[in-house]
């Protein structure tokens, strides 16, 4: 599927992971850094708008051994 990381303010590691691809978009698990804690969500991101972060430099894709890391985190 893949990982991304997020585009974030400061030096935080927030990352998106595709956990499944539907008709109109994608399942997400996003991991954000709160202050040492991690805050884990599941959300949908449509086709269109994860184009446009991508496209943006929002999202960035983590390599094959990043991922990994992001993954397991």
């Amino acid at each position: 599927m893949g990982s991304y990381t997020l585009k974030s303010i400061a030096n935080r590691s927030d990352y998106m992971t595709i956990i499944r691809e539907t008709e109109d978009g994608y399942v997400v698990r996003i991991v954000r850094d709160k202050d040492g804690f991690n805050e884990v969500t599941t959300d949908f991101i449509s086709q269109a708008l994860f184009e446009t972060c991508v496209r943006t430099g929002y999202l960035t894709k983590i390599e094959t051994g990043e991922e990994k890391a992001a993954v397991n985190a």
